[in-house]
């Protein structure tokens, strides 16, 4: 029996095929119409259905990379099941640079969203309704914020979720966060339906950083080989395993000032030591930025001004910090290998 076309937002693509699509969306003030992107890759044989989807925070733009980088692999054309690629969710904030919508709320806080609702409520319904709903597994792509980068990381809840926790053990960083779900998130949306999800997170806001990118793309190739969405590649060696973190903490600004950072992104810390000193512009008022924890810096704040209390240090805990940090250090060894070939 022959398999059956895939149906999104009204267009069928038939096994064996490919297609773009528009999804309308909303207008601007000028009545342009705005769509969400889309890309839906049909295989022959049947198997789950992926999505992968980036921007939801339109100023996160390494997972739009991510996503191009996917669709160009020639091993799509050996597909088992159906990718749905999104590289931008948030159009909005896409076209803005901001991480927000128009009415400065977090799209990322709008699920499962209303059609009668604000905008941001009604974006995340439809993007639910047209695209989420049709997926078997979720990877959603992330980096820090504004002014911030994180360290290649997979955030999930893995507890009684061996699916998630396969998906997360598979995708190949090497510190995996077992994060708690947000409130109106995608991957608590996802993970009320029984949907295996996880998040990627790497990089800066508003960049490109090729250390985050990489990664991500042979991340989600090893989620598809998991899923059997691939063939296995017994070329490639396995990554190292990753470490789960038990819980994290934000160092902050003691003092409003100029931060001069000691710490590096992946550096094992232990609790008091000195992250960085913040002072006034002229140094006479300083004052010593503290580990709270053992552990290892997973983000951290690029911007060298600083108000009190702003985060600046984000260290993860683990219960075996040592096999955390050659984790931390073999990622980054083989990432300067594959550099140089």
């Amino acid at each position: 029996m022959a398999r059956a076309p895939f149906e999104l937002a009204g267009t069928r693509i038939p096994p064996g095929s490919r297609a773009q699509i528009d999804v309308p969306v909303a207008k601007l003030y000028t009545h342009a119409p705005l769509h969400i992107p889309v890309e839906v890759v049909h295989g022959r044989q049947p198997g789950p259905v992926l999505l992968v989807c980036g921007a939801i925070h339109g100023d996160e733009i390494n997972g739009v990379e991510i996503v191009r980088r996917m669709l160009r692999l020639a091993s799509l054309s050996r597909l088992r099941g159906t990718l749905i690629a999104v590289p931008i969710v948030n159009v909005f904030g896409f076209v803005q640079q901001t991480r927000y919508l128009p009415d400065r709320r977090d799209l990322n806080r709008c699920f499962p969203g209303s059609e009668v609702g604000s905008l941001g409520s009604r974006v995340a319904s439809l993007f639910r309704e047209q695209i989420v709903d049709l997926a078997t597994h979720i990877v959603d792509l992330h980096t820090g914020a504004i002014h911030r980068t994180n360290l290649p990381q997979v955030r999930a809840q893995m507890k009684d979720r061996p699916a998630t926790q396969a998906m997360a053990e598979a995708f190949g960083v090497p510190v995996i966060l077992n994060a708690e779900l947000r409130e109106g998130s995608l991957r608590e949306y996802a993970q009320s339906r029984d949907v295996p999800v996880l998040t990627y997170e790497a990089g800066e806001a508003l960049r490109f950083d090729e250390w985050a990118i990489a990664p991500g793309v042979r991340g989600v190739q090893r989620v598809m080989r998991l899923l059997g969405m691939l063939p296995t590649d017994r070329r490639r060696h396995a990554p190292a395993v990753a470490e789960v973190a038990n819980g994290s903490s934000w160092a902050r600004s003691p003092i409003d000032g100029i931060l001069r950072p000691r710490a590096r992104l992946g550096a094992r810390v232990a609790r008091g030591d000195v992250l960085g000193r913040v002072a006034d512009p002229f140094g006479n008022a300083e004052q010593e930025v503290l580990a709270n924890a053992d552990g290892i810096v997973i983000g951290m704040s690029n911007l060298p001004l600083a108000n009190e209390g702003e985060a600046l240090f984000h260290v993860a805990r683990f219960d075996e910090i040592e096999e955390a940090e050659n984790a931390v250090e073999t990622f980054h060894s083989d990432f300067e290998t594959r550099q140089e070939l």
